[in-house]
Formats: structure tokens, C-alpha cells, sequence
């Protein structure tokens, strides 16, 4: 299953001489040019929930007032025919931010939980009293993370072979779990964890168990580039997010792939890859709307070639 009018998303070396100096060969996976209502990890995590969805009629799941998945969920039940419901965290604002009025505009149905209640979302008695509110439903999680989404995520990983470390972003651990899972003997998977806490190491060990009954590849979590928590970012990542513009013609998404950048840059300079490593960074979603209204101009690509995997 392919969401109309996508195509494999391209490898591209990165030629930085900042990257360069250290003997490491940077390629950059851009999953968020699959479509562009279902960029990256969003299709990949969405993939294997479609089925189950259409088979209820209605999918409900939860997100920020900003967030990119609630986006891609009302875009996924538009394009599959079935209905969407997102709940969101906190009080209704009207009106409509962009995000939430483009998932409107998908035919997505929209309701609130206070912020104590949100927190809560997926125990019984919460899902019990939407299940009263809206009938029947299909529940995926925030983020779109089950196991359902890690066997997408692990076709991400298949389409990586060749590589010596594969990097992605870390929100909710689903993309790393899958991603490793689906990596060859040989191959590590790196996680940018983009929230404080050190917790996502836990997270992604408790999916791949869901979803394999066991842990799966050589994966590890860096916890040292969230730049002040989630969605938080400082000067010093703006300023690499920037000059990366600047040199590359392409804007870094700053919740997610900007700190997953500016931590293989700085991993790169402290001598953590061997020389002559070939690592993959994938690009998980396009700069714009986020789940804090964090926004860039749309990125574009400076032209490059396409990559032969190495």
C-alpha cells in the first residue's frame, strides 16, 4: 500500500566539508518528501493501521494543537475512506490554528481533553467515556506508535541497507524501534531523543517487544541533544539549523530533524564515528507546522545527486 501519487523517497549524499574533515560519509533519507499529506515516519507508522481502520470505520487518536500526526491520521482517513476523530490536548481555541483547520478540512471530527485528563487518555475509564461520546472506534496511540507501526517503521530499515549507522529523531520511540528491527547484521540505529527525562530507551525496547515479543537490532538513544526539552530549542540550534540553510538550500525541521542533525554534527566532531563510517540520517518530516506552532519556510533541495547505496 502507497499513498497515491508517492514515490520511493531518494538517498542523497550530503557534501559538507564540516562532516567531511572527520573521514564520515553523511546520506539523507528524505522520507518527508513520500507525500505530502504523509510525510515520513507518518505514512511508515500509518501504513499497517489503515487495514484495521477501515474495518472499524473510524480511527480515533490523540495529539497536540499543532501536531503533524493528527494531521496525517485526518489525511490517511480521507484518502482510505474512513472516519477520523482527533482528540486534542487542552481547551478548544477558536479559531482554528492551521493545523487543526486543515484536519477539519480532511473531514477529521475534533474534541478536547483538559490537560489531567489528557494525561490519562489511555486508561479505561477515559477511553470508555469516548467510546460513550463516539461509539465505536479504532484507537491508535499519540504519535501513531503500536506495533503496528513498528513493522512499517522496519521497512524503513530494509530500504537502509548498505550503511554503517542509521540515525533517526526520537519522539515517541516508534520510528527507532522499527527502524532497527529492520536493519541488517552489521548496521547500528542511532535515536535523537527531542525530550529530557532519558526514558526513551524504555519506550523503544517495550515496542519492539510488542510488536516481536523480544528486543530487536543494535540501537542506542542519545540523550544529550533535546536543547532544553521538547519543542524547545535554543540559539545554538538555530544558528546550525540556519547555517545548514544556508549551505544546503534545505530547512531543517527544528521539534525533530534539526536536533537529530546537530547531534551527528557534533558526534561527528568528537570522534564517536570511525573514520570512513557511512551514516544515513533520515529526514522525518518537512519544516512548517509542529505540535508547539514552530514553523520555517518550506524547505527546498539545493541540487544533488541521488545515491547509489555504498
Amino acid at each position: 500500500m502507497t499513498p497515491p501519487g508517492a514515490a520511493p523517497s531518494p538517498v542523497v549524499e550530503l557534501e559538507d566539508d564540516r562532516i567531511a574533515a572527520h573521514g564520515v560519509r553523511l546520506f539523507l533519507k528524505r522520507d518527508d518528501l513520500v507525500h505530502p499529506d504523509l510525510p515520513g515516519n507518518k505514512w511508515r507508522k500509518l501504513r499497517h493501521n489503515i487495514a484495521p481502520a477501515r474495518e472499524r470505520g473510524t480511527l480515533l487518536t490523540f495529539g497536540g494543537a499543532y501536531s503533524n500526526h493528527i494531521r496525517a491520521a485526518a489525511a490517511a482517513g480521507r484518502l482510505y475512506g474512513f472516519a477520523t476523530i482527533g482528540v486534542i490536548r487542552g481547551e478548544e481555541h477558536l479559531p482554528l490554528n492551521d493545523s487543526l483547520a486543515h484536519a477539519q478540512g480532511m473531514g477529521m471530527r475534533l474534541d478536547y481533553l483538559d490537560r489531567a485528563a489528557y494525561r490519562r487518555k489511555h486508561e479505561p475509564d477515559v477511553v470508555a467515556m469516548l467510546r460513550e461520546r463516539w461509539g465505536d472506534f479504532y484507537l491508535l496511540p499519540e504519535g501513531g506508535s503500536n506495533a503496528r507501526a513498528v513493522r512499517g517503521c522496519a521497512e524503513l530499515g530494509a530500504e537502509l541497507r548498505g550503511f554503517d549507522v542509521v540515525c533517526c529523531p526520537c519522539g515517541t520511540g516508534g520510528t527507532l524501534a522499527g527502524l532497527a528491527a529492520g536493519l541488517a547484521p552489521g548496521q547500528r540505529a542511532l535515536g535523537f531523543a527531542v525530550l529530557r527525562g532519558g526514558f526513551m530507551d524504555g519506550e523503544v525496547e517495550r515496542l519492539q517487544r510488542e510488536a516481536y515479543g523480544t528486543r530487536r537490532g543494535a540501537w542506542s538513544v542519545e540523550h544529550g541533544f533535546h536543547f532544553g526539552g521538547y519543542a524547545r530549542r535554543t540559539a545554538a540550534l538555530d544558528a546550525f539549523a540556519d547555517g545548514f540553510a544556508d549551505r544546503h538550500g534545505l530547512v531543517l525541521e527544528r521539534v525533530y530533524v534539526a536536533k537529530m542533525m546537530a547531534g551527528i554534527y557534533a558526534l561527528a566532531a568528537r570522534g564517536r564515528f570511525p573514520r570512513g563510517t557511512r551514516v544515513a540520517a533520515v529526514v522525518t518530516g518537512p519544516a512548517g507546522a509542529s505540535d508547539t506552532g514552530l514553523s520555517g519556510p518550506s524547505g527546498t533541495v539545493a541540487p544533488g545527486k541521488r545515491a547509489s547505496l555504498p
